[in-house]
């Protein structure tokens, strides 16, 4: 659970912008669990630009070819001192701090020939210039039969280690998958004796089947492309968290991608400075699907400038306690009626059964669960009541209230909204 620049800042963001939204996360949402804040793409382009990348920028880079944070936008970065400064202030605010990095190793260290640190190697040796990322071409990628491709990437990640990063979202690993280079990054890490933990991306067409090398070797992964502040977005995630969730465990996440919401596209990638334009029932679903497939959260918007309702969203403690303490998330109901869908979630912590109502269709709608599907029908005669995850003063209707096994959970579900609710079992005596 954090906070990323990409969303607001694309590849532009600058020390005190990180700082400030730093500073709301540990003062709003750290006592929700938001906890981690990421320096996303391109820090080391002095240059960086709004709507998109430069081609052959001049990066910073020291003089092995690792990337140096931008001193215009970095300025504590002075001396070669990296983003050791910033990551201890923000470490001082008690969150972990992360970096973006892609595949490979920077054309312009193979360009010019710069050594490999500790060996005597150099980038042309590490380098596959036959691999460029299809978006990007600031690298090249790194030839992994080549024992200086691991010697770069061991001496890269020992001094992002030694600047105190906690969080690695390495990019262009997934879309084509390359093992390779992801076994690479999980070594480099290790051998970098930091606990960090690594994040690829992005998953446009992301197989399960990859899931036992992907938990060998990461702790996230993505599970689609960049996810923006549309409701078709959000809607195309339902399919792929579902399939995704059996498969969610300790050390191991499929990643949903980042929150679009509050203020976002200030410098962004895509589109114009503007508060999130998801609906705030299409918000509640974002956030709710997400923690019923347990999916990572990290928001994007720029919360110092981010309206007062989306901070309040997301300090829902239900937000982050469902997230890290409910197991068995997954989708049990997908039925289309009339013009949308309604999907239903359940997920359980001990007597405690979360169900979220999702209605995807255009207009507002009543729906009626059978108990006995959500929580099993012996467990429907109990004594049950129920709390509103959203809304906590308000109390789904229940019929009936005798529990019985052709009883049903009857809510009102708002267009592309969710009713999220807590059914609470108290067994009765004469069934205990």
């Amino acid at each position: 659970m954090g906070w990323n620049s990409w969303d607001s800042y694309g590849t532009t963001v600058t020390q005190d912008e990180v700082l400030a939204n730093a500073r709301v996360l540990a003062e709003r949402l750290l006592p929700h669990g938001w906890d981690t804040v990421v320096v996303d793409i391109d820090w080391y382009d002095p240059a960086a630009r709004a709507h998109g990348y430069n081609d052959g920028s001049s990066l910073t880079l020291d003089a092995f070819g690792r990337q140096l944070p931008a001193e215009n936008r970095f300025p504590s970065a002075v001396a070669g001192q990296g983003f050791r400064p910033l990551a201890d202030e923000v470490h001082a605010l008690g969150l972990r701090f992360g970096v973006h990095m892609m595949r490979g190793i920077p054309r312009i260290a193979v360009e010019q020939d710069l050594p490999v640190d500790g060996t005597s190697w150099t980038a042309r040796d590490a380098a596959d210039t036959t691999s460029v990322c299809p978006w990007n071409d600031d690298n090249f990628g790194l030839d992994h039969d080549h024992p200086a491709a691991q010697a770069y990437l061991d001496g890269l990640v020992a001094q992002l280690a030694g600047w105190g990063v906690d969080f690695l979202k390495v990019d262009d690993m997934l879309a084509p998958y390359h093992p390779d280079a992801v076994e690479a990054w999980a070594r480099a890490i290790e051998r970098s004796g930091r606990d960090i933990v690594l994040s690829l991306s992005p998953g446009t067409h992301l197989s399960t089947a990859q899931v036992d090398h992907l938990r060998e070797h990461a702790q996230m992964w993505r599970i689609s492309d960049d996810l923006w502040d549309r409701w078709e977005d959000v809607h195309a995630q339902f399919a792929r968290l579902a399939r995704w969730a059996p498969f969610q465990q300790p050390g191991g996440w499929a990643d949903a991608d980042m929150l679009p919401l509050g203020r976002i596209g200030l410098r962004a990638e895509r589109g114009d400075d503007r508060q999130s334009r998801l609906t705030p029932d299409e918000q509640r679903t974002i956030l709710t699907l997400w923690v019923m497939a347990r999916s990572p959260l990290m928001v994007g918007g720029d919360l110092p400038t981010s309206d007062p309702a989306t901070l309040d969203l997301l300090a829902n403690p239900a937000v982050g306690h469902v997230l890290r303490a409910a197991t068995g998330g997954r989708e049990i109901v997908r039925e289309p009626l009339d013009d949308g869908e309604l999907i239903v979630w359940t997920a359980t912590e001990g007597a405690t059964t979360y169900v979220a109502a999702f209605w995807t269709g255009p207009e507002p709608r009543t729906v009626s669960l059978p108990l006995s599907s959500l929580v099993g029908h012996a467990a429907a005669r109990d004594t049950r009541t129920t709390r509103d995850l959203w809304d906590p003063g308000t109390t789904p209707d229940l019929h009936p209230t005798t529990w019985e096994p052709e009883g049903a959970l009857v809510l009102d579900v708002p267009s592309h909204g969710v009713r999220w609710t807590a059914l609470d079992i108290r067994p009765n005596q004469e069934t205990s």
